[in-house]
């Protein structure tokens, strides 16, 4: 029983460090929801300015209007709350880090959120209006377009993970190299390698048009640069020579 106290007391840490991230997703939904239709509207916006005069989204499910918000609603509050998440997963493996390890987690920490915040702003103000231009565009003549609300939603959520996903590659990098999976001059000397992987992203994770696929690409190829930069500034020590944990 004594070998087991340990895992125990982590087990019962994890579930208070889950339970009060669940609760501030709840808290922040809670406000949200009475907000589900405004920012529903602002979701919508760059895809109605897409469409020709008149025309608007439609619901094909007698359920959807209603839960369509809601869902959003709930997206948009974990998305708020992933400082106070990240902020609970820190402060659960704190514990079994050492000094500089620390250091080091704990501007990644940021940087990741921030990283992710920028990539679904640069989603909805730069690729969103082209993306969907183009495709409204597309459709041939004596076809009118008439989205779903529901598909739409799914549509926009998966341009904001894949464009926040990618804008995480500094990170990514910085880890890569740090814990000696691989090297910056090693990384360096894949760079043609690494662009051509940037292009073939950016034409799964888009539209099929060469703009978006363009501008998911290019922003990964120049993080790509920056992880460089950065994880060259760091220099792994043998954990054997770090300074016990506090």
């Amino acid at each position: 029983m004594m070998s087991q106290s340990p895992l125990l007391d982590h087990l019962l840490e994890l579930r208070r460090r889950v339970l009060r991230g669940v609760l501030v997703v709840l808290a922040i939904f809670s406000v949200a929801a009475f907000f589900a239709d405004d920012l529903y509207q602002l979701l919508a916006a760059p895809m109605l300015a897409s469409l020709p005069q008149g025309s608007t989204l439609i619901a094909t499910d007698v359920a959807t209007p209603f839960f369509t918000p809601f869902k959003l609603a709930l997206v948009v509050s974990i998305a708020l709350a992933i400082p106070v998440l990240l902020w609970q997963v820190w402060a659960f493996i704190a514990p079994g880090l050492y000094k500089r390890e620390k250091r080091l987690v704990v501007p990644l920490m940021i940087s990741s959120t921030l990283l992710f915040y920028v990539g679904v702003a640069f989603a909805y103000w730069v690729v969103l209006p082209l993306a969907l231009n183009f495709l409204a565009n597309a459709a041939p003549e004596g076809v009118t377009v008439a989205t779903d609300i529901a598909r739409y939603l799914d549509f926009v959520l998966a341009i904001f993970m894949a464009f926040g996903i990618a804008f995480e590659t500094p990170v990514a990098i910085i880890l890569l190299c740090w814990t000696g999976v691989t090297s910056v001059k090693s990384l360096r000397a894949k760079r043609p390698y690494v662009i051509v992987v940037a292009f073939i992203v950016g034409m799964v994770l888009t539209p099929p048009d060469i703009i978006s696929q363009t501008l998911l690409a290019i922003p990964m190829w120049l993080l790509f640069e920056l992880g460089l930069v950065i994880a060259g500034l760091y220099q792994r020590t043998p954990r054997s020579a770090e300074p016990e944990r506090d």
